[in-house]
């Protein structure tokens, strides 16, 4: 489905089951099927999806990758820089080079406030990582599979965040509670 003003660039493919609304796509971007774009801008030689939504202000830059169930909202995501699957980045902007793994999520509304997420670049995000903003991670990162990330990660270091593994010997798996007999 086309709505509103589309603007295609040269050899753009676009899938089945896509909706788009007010976007521009340069050439040679690819639209993986059952993607859902609305207010969005993508540069050239760009492949989004499948299943990818770009929600309003969302701006991905040339030879960057939004994969499939990625959803992203008023962020720019810098050239050669990919969100390849099961993420949520939003209010944010991404540096060129980056990597986002699986999982990931830019916490980015307080319950009052929307804040930003700032990554420079040749940033790497360890998969199922939250970060928390405002927060500015700086060019060279890496962030640790599985951490959560609330203040400044200076440029060309490691940041994680893990609590210990705790084993319980003595404990009961619960148990569903059994109905009465009426």
């Amino acid at each position: 489905i086309l709505e509103g003003s589309i603007k295609l660039g040269d050899n753009v493919s676009i899938g089945a089951n896509n909706y788009l609304k007010d976007v521009a796509i340069g050439d040679n971007t690819t639209i993986e099927p059952f993607s859902h774009l609305c207010n969005a801008t993508v540069g050239s030689d760009c492949n989004i999806g499948p299943y990818a939504r770009l929600r309003e202000g969302s701006t991905i830059e040339d030879g960057a990758k939004v994969g499939n169930f990625v959803e992203t909202k008023k962020v720019t995501i810098g050239k050669g820089s990919k969100v390849n699957h099961l993420s949520y980045v939003g209010d944010a902007t991404l540096g060129e080079d980056v990597n986002v793994g699986a999982g990931t999520i830019t916490c980015n509304y307080d319950g009052v406030n929307k804040h930003q997420t700032i990554i420079g670049d040749n940033v790497f995000v360890g998969s199922n990582s939250a970060l928390i903003a405002p927060i500015t991670i700086e060019s060279g990162s890496t962030i640790g599979a599985g951490s959560t990330i609330n203040r400044l990660v200076e440029k060309e270091t490691l940041a994680l965040t893990r609590a210990p593994q705790k084993t319980y010997r003595e404990w009961s798996r619960p148990t569903k509670l059994t109905k009465s007999p009426k």
